[in-house]
């Protein structure tokens, strides 16, 4: 009878014959060379390193979107490549059958990325490199592939649309929750501030999204091109998007329940023979810190930390992103300020930004601090002044397990006293006010502070686990509208159907420890059982 190290060694033979298949027929980056594979197949069996047989099982990353908002709704090659037939509707049907079988059409080979190995994969994760804002993921192919592309792609105009690089794609996203704050008759935004399922004990449609986009080329090195990004959003998260001179008197003037916001509206400009390349986003974007993003499909789980629910969402201007090299990567720009429109005369201030991320470690560890905004620091719409801190570490020896932690400090100056009437002409409309220490007091100095730590453990290519606590002190109540601090601690689950079907329930606990912030201002603790649903289209 064979021993086992005869058997690993046959199976090794067998699994050789298919890493020479692979490299033949299956289009990079899903496939590796065979060569690559036949060297992989070592670390296999009982007699392999130690080290090797404590590693995750390889997923290949799902042909998501890179840079600022990853958006997984592709998925790579796993067999050879299958054709859509049929109308574009039986198409489109296609393409989800072949997507939940493992098996989506190729379009073309994405070209090799430039730097360090991604750190995680997509899925199950939402993005495959450390994220950084301001930019597409400059060295990262671009290879977005939604089943409603995959169906214009196979139909008669499919390779002028491929040629041109514009994609139209996006998701419907419906969350719901059941929460010990029910106290609806102050309001119905009981849970606040947790978000975005800050409607307690009901079903919403939180983000139904439509993308239209072009990406530069940021792998090529050695030419000019360009972008463009349109994010249409529609959903009850446009009351935490909504940035002022943007339709935004559907909120700060009607108070509607559900609202449209065009949260991302921007031009890029890549230079790939500047460096390592330089890009220069000019419009509305993703203000450049934060390990959270507005757009669902950009966060480990459904819920916000209080620390984004209450941070600085967009900004409207210029930023410029330049990578040195593989290391090291440059930020600086010019806004209008957070949440707010250049021709909002009111609010709107000179804002600066600067960043820098530095990566080692083989791409396991990343470090980024920003000045996220800073101006004349003067109350007014949503005039946070910030700044962040951000880390994402991989763990070498327990590579299912990665980190993501981030810290900030935020302030304005002068913020209207809200315990003084006298004060009270001087509130606006979407902006609080402060409990300043002193009822005598007209303004005051509105600092905050918070910490939050992302513990993520894969499980496999199609689910994880999401561990995060954070901590928050509203200083004097400006962000929440309560002078308090506050814990936050959530265990979430990942559970992708191919790469178009997400599910995300979460249990979470959360205490304001100086004055009661939930249930409308009546309860310290607040526990709530939630999850959402990402459908991609």
């Amino acid at each position: 009878m064979r021993g086992p190290s005869a058997w690993w060694k046959i199976a090794r033979l067998s699994l050789a014959g298919w890493c020479g298949f692979a490299g033949a027929y299956m289009p990079a980056p899903a496939a590796a060379s065979s060569d690559e594979c036949v060297i992989a197949l070592r670390d296999i069996g009982p007699d392999a390193p130690a080290a090797a047989n404590a590693k995750v099982p390889d997923t290949p990353d799902a042909l998501g979107l890179s840079g600022d908002a990853q958006d997984p709704a592709a998925s790579p090659a796993a067999a050879p490549a299958v054709q859509l037939q049929g109308n574009f509707f039986e198409r489109f049907f296609q393409a989800y059958k072949y997507d939940w079988r493992g098996t989506p059409p190729s379009f073309g080979n994405a070209p090799n990325r430039r730097g360090f190995p991604t750190p995680v994969t997509n899925p199950p994760f939402p993005f495959a490199d450390w994220p950084y804002g301001g930019a597409p993921d400059i060295g990262a192919p671009w290879t977005q592939s939604s089943p409603l592309m995959q169906a214009v792609w196979s139909g008669k105009h499919g390779d002028w649309w491929l040629k041109s690089g514009i994609q139209i794609y996006g998701w419907l996203n419906f969350g719901a929750n059941v929460s010990t704050s029910n106290n609806k008759s102050l309001g119905k935004y009981t849970n606040y501030p947790e978000a975005y399922a800050e409607v307690s004990n009901s079903v919403q449609p939180d983000q139904e999204v439509l993308y239209i986009e072009r990406q530069p080329d940021t792998v090529q090195t050695d030419h000019f091109d360009w972008g463009f990004r349109l994010t249409n959003l529609y959903g009850i998260d446009y009351r935490f998007t909504t940035a002022k001179g943007y339709f935004s008197n559907q909120l700060l003037g009607k108070n509607l329940e559900y609202g449209y916001d065009p949260v991302m509206a921007y031009v890029d400009l890549y230079w790939g023979q500047v460096t390592d390349g330089l890009n220069i986003r000019i419009g509305r974007y993703i203000s450049i810190a934060d390990i959270e993003a507005q757009l669902a499909p950009n966060n480990y789980t459904y819920s916000h930390s209080i620390l984004y629910t209450v941070d600085c969402y967009t900004q409207t201007g210029i930023n410029g992103t330049l990578k040195l090299d593989d290391h090291w990567l440059l930020q600086a720009g010019l806004s209008a300020g957070c949440e707010t429109a250049p021709w909002n005369t009111r609010d709107a201030k000179a804002t600066l930004d600067l960043g820098i991320e530095y990566t080692w470690n083989n791409g396991l560890d990343a470090i980024y601090p920003v000045l996220n905004a800073l101006n004349d620091q003067k109350y007014a719409y949503n005039n946070l002044n910030s700044f962040y801190l951000t880390w994402y570490h991989k763990f070498a020896s327990h590579p299912s397990l990665h980190l993501a932690t981030e810290a900030w400090y935020m302030w304005e100056k002068d913020v209207p006293n809200v315990d003084n009437a006298s004060a009270a002409p001087l509130l606006e409309v979407g902006a609080n006010g402060a409990h300043c220490k002193l009822t005598t007091q007209l303004t005051c100095y509105a600092p905050e502070y918070a910490v939050v730590n992302y513990v993520e453990k894969q499980l496999d290519g199609k689910n994880y686990i999401s561990i995060r606590n954070e901590f928050v002190d509203d200083l004097v109540g400006q962000r929440t509208g309560f002078k308090t601090r506050y814990s936050e601690h959530l265990l979430g689950w990942g559970h992708w159907i191919g790469t178009t079907l997400l599910f995300r329930p979460e249990v979470r606990f959360e205490r304001a420890y100086d004055a009661p912030a939930y249930d409308n201002g009546t309860k310290k603790n607040q526990f709530t059982v939630a999850g959402d649903v990402l459908y991609f289209f």
